[in-house]
């Protein structure tokens, strides 16, 4: 039987797997985002949806400054959930990444290129000594040629492609509500009015209305106090 020091030393290292084959740290790391309020993904077949809930704890708190949405390029966005500089650090690298592409062949990024950089990043934090691994989530929406994309990142590095899909707090909850509700025809204003309404959370005093952006094919527009 393992002692109490043998699951201390795996507990403590984000980058030594268990006997029985887990990451503690990235286990932990799952559970920070799911403190954070939540963000939502709806794709259509003319563009993305993002909307992120805001927590307002206090009447002096200005909620502008409560960022879950973030602009990378012209035709892409992310929305987040969990620790929010932990976020913050990822957009930075994914907005890196779409100048690099822009710089080095001329063209835009495209929302697979995009996810495949932000997880393999991600997933880097995973294996390295004297690191720990992200606290956050993304939501990574594109629209380009036509074509709308929605994929999520989490903090093992695992990237997978969406419909649509919530993370942070009562992700559960909200993603079995779109389950029921959502329309793989439904316009993009449908959407929009469909992630307000799974986002609506009666029993929060503290929330405010969610900050939404749409990504069509006239570019990243955001809505209701979007970045």
């Amino acid at each position: 039987m393992m002692g109490n020091n043998d699951r201390q030393a795996y507990d403590r290292n984000s980058n030594i797997f268990s006997p029985d084959g887990r990451l503690y740290q990235v286990e932990y790391a799952r559970e920070a985002v799911k403190q954070g309020s939540a963000s939502v993904g709806i794709r259509t077949n003319d563009g993305v949806v993002l909307a992120a809930a805001r927590r307002v704890r206090s009447p002096l708190l200005e909620e502008r400054s409560v960022e879950k949405l973030h602009k990378v390029d012209e035709f892409h966005g992310v929305a987040s959930a969990g620790h929010v500089a932990d976020a913050r650090q990822l957009v930075d690298v994914a907005r890196r990444a779409a100048q690099v592409e822009r710089l080095r062949y001329g063209e835009p990024i495209t929302t697979d290129q995009l996810t495949t950089e932000i997880s393999e990043h991600i997933q880097e934090y995973t294996q390295s000594g004297g690191t720990r691994p992200y606290g956050a989530a993304l939501l990574i929406a594109g629209f380009q040629d036509g074509d709308a994309r929605l994929f999520e990142t989490d903090p093992s590095g695992t990237a997978i492609e969406w419909q649509a899909t919530a993370i942070g707090g009562g992700s559960d909850r909200i993603r079995e509500e779109l389950e029921e509700q959502y329309d793989p025809e439904m316009s993009v204003e449908d959407a929009v009015a469909l992630a307000r309404d799974v986002l609506t959370d009666e029993d929060d005093e503290d929330g405010a209305e969610p900050t939404i952006a749409v990504i069509t094919a006239d570019g990243y527009e955001p809505r209701d106090g979007g970045e």
